[in-house]
């Protein structure tokens, strides 16, 4: 009888501890953090319990300024430098949507508020960021984002200034600058080349093809054109 009585006495315990957790999957609470370095458009780092820990964007994606591939993209410093103007102009909290929590390389997934405005929302608005990545169940507002991407769009401003500089596959560095549209052949290869190439936590580099279960929820680094490019670049295929 008493051994009964101590698991229920634990078992009281271990649920009020349940209530109290910053556990907000499935909820619009926000949780209030220390943000200690923004590193470009879409990504952050802050304290978070008790840890320093990296914050990408849901939903959003901005210019590169230094990747190991692309190197640095057209107004990837505007948008680091208007993302780090939001974020130092007052109070941050972050909140989390239904899906996964962390992306495949350890990245918390979150939306980002300052003084309770969404960041999302003001750099799609500003023109220096796009709707993308995404991956249901992690779409919570998504139609309000791609209402702020609509204003941008309509108004030619930041990444829509030029035709096919920003792409459902990222920004193309190419076409920054250019007033003409590409050729129908250029197209067809942009079409063609759909082989996505991720690199895992792990460092394993895996090519996706189309066909594949996991292709919608992977998030590329690099795209190929056919699998003997994958292969030549390092990658394998699903399953190898």
């Amino acid at each position: 009888m008493k051994l009964i009585l101590m698991l229920l006495a634990l078992f009281f315990l271990s649920g009020c501890g349940m209530l109290e957790s910053t556990d907000t999957s499935g909820t619009t609470d926000r949780i209030d953090v220390e943000v200690t370095q923004v590193i470009d458009g879409d990504t952050i780092k802050i304290i978070y319990e008790g840890e320093e820990v990296t914050v990408r964007y849901l939903l959003m994606d901005t210019p590169e300024t230094n990747h190991p591939r692309l190197g640095e993209q057209p107004l990837g410093k505007e948008a680091t430098e208007a993302n780090k103007r939001l974020i130092e102009s007052g109070d941050v909290s972050i909140e989390f949507d239904v899906g996964d929590r962390f992306d495949d390389y350890d990245r918390l997934l979150a939306y980002i508020y300052v003084d309770g405005e969404s960041v999302q929302e003001q750099m799609l608005e500003s023109g220096l960021a796009r709707v993308a990545y995404v991956f249901p169940p992690n779409t919570r507002y998504l139609d309000d984002f791609e209402q702020a991407e609509q204003v941008a769009k309509e108004d030619g401003t930041g990444i829509w200034q030029y035709e096919n500089y920003s792409t459902d596959r990222g920004f193309n560095s190419d076409a920054y600058g250019q007033e003409d549209a590409p050729s129908s052949a250029e197209e067809q290869t942009n079409r063609d080349c759909d082989i996505k190439g991720n690199i895992n936590r792990s460092g394993n580099k895996i090519y996706h093809l189309p066909s594949d279960s996991s292709y919608e929820q992977t998030n590329p680094e690099e795209w190929f054109c056919s699998e003997q490019e994958a292969e030549d670049a390092g990658f394998r295929g699903v399953g190898q």
